[in-house]
């Protein structure tokens, strides 16, 4: 379906909605040049548990822009940002009491972690997969290269340096040189699909560490609902994560910085950035996601049983 943005843009969406009784919604953010459709195995093992699922192809990404991959006009960060509020919106709208969810994976990682201090009273939770705290030099230098970018070749110029200095040194910290997984079949269903393995542009690697430079500041923290439950979920050997390192470091910083009461983690041994996607203990990565979306309705359930209990009964 074509979801019209605030912009009037129009985003494609796949659902998978195909519940009898839903139990919940549970809103897809994908990664950097892939797509929604990517997910339809894990979304229909999450329908059979009760869940709608929803996921767009962000701007630059899939069928909304599949003639133009790796670039769009405008800010192509902060545009995606506000469509995911957008479609929640939405989405909530129409599964009005459930409770919602949203699933960010790598580059839609980092759309979510803005989306909390957004529209996090949009949500009952949100996992953040795949990530890392990203605030270091990395950022700064890749800024840096976008714009020199933009200026000697064009904004919508692939940005092929910035490809280089990223994923293939994450290549090389693999003897196979497949960071993405260490799952062959799934390495190469990626490689195969011509909606996946483009070479972002310029400025859309600009949007993008702008956008990161606007994390885990003063201003982010406050915006962030406190109580929001929030799981962190990674490959122990992603290096987007520094194998498990950034995301220990994203943990601490909504934990202890930003004062976050209800976040965890957890980090699974020998798998690398698509951890989803590996077949390999596959029951228990789903799994993991499944029983967050379950403590958090039981939590709810609870909670709201409390508040009921405490009502003073009616006069006659």
């Amino acid at each position: 379906m074509q979801f019209v943005s605030f912009d009037r843009k129009e985003i494609f969406i796949r659902t998978w909605e195909e519940v009898a009784v839903p139990r919940g919604v549970v809103q897809i953010v994908h990664g950097m040049t892939e797509h929604g459709l990517r997910y339809d195995a894990f979304a229909r093992w999450l329908n059979a548990r009760g869940y709608v699922v929803i996921a767009d192809d962000h701007r630059g990404h899939g069928m909304t822009d599949a003639d133009t991959l790796g670039w769009c006009a405008g800010d192509m960060f902060a545009d995606t940002a506000r469509d995911e509020g957008e479609i929640a919106r939405a989405f909530r709208r129409k599964y009005a009491g459930l409770p919602y969810f949203l699933l960010g994976f790598s580059y839609g990682s980092f759309l979510t972690q803005r989306f909390l201090a957004e529209n996090g009273a949009l949500l009952s939770g949100a996992v953040i997969a795949g990530s890392s705290y990203k605030k270091d030099f990395e950022v700064y230098l890749g800024l840096l290269v976008a714009r020199l970018g933009i200026a000697f070749r064009g904004e919508r110029a692939p940005a092929k340096l910035i490809e280089k200095l990223s994923f293939g040194a994450y290549a090389k910290k693999f003897a196979d040189r497949e960071w993405l997984s260490a799952d062959a079949r799934n390495n190469a269903a990626y490689h195969a699909d011509p909606l996946c393995g483009f070479t972002c542009s310029n400025r859309f690697y600009a949007d993008f560490f702008r956008g990161l430079k606007g994390l885990y500041t003063a201003r982010y923290r406050a915006g962030l609902n406190k109580d929001l439950p929030v799981l962190l979920l990674s490959g122990e050997e992603d290096p987007v994560g520094d194998m498990g390192r950034g995301v220990r470091k994203l943990y601490r910083f909504y934990t202890q910085k930003a004062g976050m009461r209800s976040v965890s983690m957890r980090l699974f041994p020998h798998s690398r950035h698509e951890f989803l996607n590996e077949e390999e203990d596959r029951a228990e990565k789903w799994g993991a996601v499944a029983d967050f979306f379950e403590g958090v309705i039981a939590l709810q359930a609870e909670r709201s049983s409390v508040r009921a209990s405490a009502q003073p009964p009616l006069s006659r």
